[in-house]
């Protein structure tokens, strides 16, 4: 595929990490290839790099809506399960992208959708997760939760991560959930600090359609997908999490795959 048009998605009140973007602007440019920091630009790029965190990407992957194209995310952040390109990688890796030598991944997104008294209140498309979780309260809270129309259990907790594979290295992983690998499909359902221990972690199918039920009457209680958007439950309100049709497409280093970065970023031998 021949890259035009590149738009750059990265938090431009950080000092360096702007620098860095109006520096890709200028190196793009010099390559024949349109950059723009624009966000309006997704809407006719051919490829997105992300200069950030994770968290970065994640809002990237949101801006460029239904627009399936691929995603070179650079690691200015922490972690960074996502941002798999270093620093000192971001050329060679570019260099890479324009003449055609990278791998991408396809990774599966979910679609959630929150009902109230049976009339849909708010979408979203999820890479990472949504959480289920109680606010400021230290109360446990109540969700009760079905798989294709069948009974699961009710859980008190915490609350309830749904997470993609993708998504099983963040949150997931740090309740307890297991590391799913990235490019397969499924939703993992991790209880956040069940109070009946046997409250264990489910791998579902990815075609499962998931329904939890807020049964909490008291407390303050929130829908969050991918740490950074969603909004305030209602007793009795319904989260639906299926797969999307939709897939991000991420530009993965070449020579390296899923467990170089597991050994990297958790210390492994």
């Amino acid at each position: 595929m021949k890259i035009a048009r590149v738009v750059i998605v990265t938090k431009p009140l950080q000092p360096d990490v702007a620098n860095v973007a109006a520096e890709l602007v200028r190196w793009f440019e010099g390559k024949g290839v349109k950059a723009s920091l624009d966000p309006s630009f997704a809407a006719k790029a051919d490829l997105c790099v992300v200069v950030g965190g994770d968290g970065t990407l994640l809002a990237a992957a949101r801006l460029m809506n239904d627009r399936q194209v691929p995603i070179l995310a650079i690691n200015y952040g922490g972690l960074g399960f996502l941002t798999e390109v270093t620093r000192d990688e971001m050329y060679p890796a570019l260099e890479d992208v324009l003449a055609g030598k990278t791998v991408t991944n396809n990774r599966m997104m979910m679609n959630v959708a929150v009902h109230r008294e049976g009339k849909l209140v708010e979408t979203y498309q999820a890479l990472n997760d949504a959480v289920i979780h109680k606010g400021t309260l230290a109360r446990i809270i109540e969700l009760e939760a079905s798989v294709d129309h069948h009974y699961v259990s009710r859980f008190r907790s915490d609350g309830l991560i749904l997470a993609t594979p993708t998504g099983s290295t963040a949150y997931n992983v740090s309740a307890g959930g297991p590391i799913v690998y990235p490019t397969m499909g499924a939703i993992i359902m991790t209880p956040i600090c069940p109070h009946t221990l046997t409250n264990l972690p489910l791998i579902l199918p990815p075609e499962s359609h998931v329904e939890i039920v807020l049964r909490s009457t008291q407390d303050e209680v929130y829908v969050t997908v991918d740490g950074q958007v969603g909004l305030k439950l209602e007793s009795g309100d319904s989260v639906l999490v299926e797969k999307s049709e939709r897939l991000v497409y991420l530009v993965a280093p070449a020579g390296r795959d899923f467990f170089d970065v597991l050994r990297g970023k958790l210390k492994w031998g």
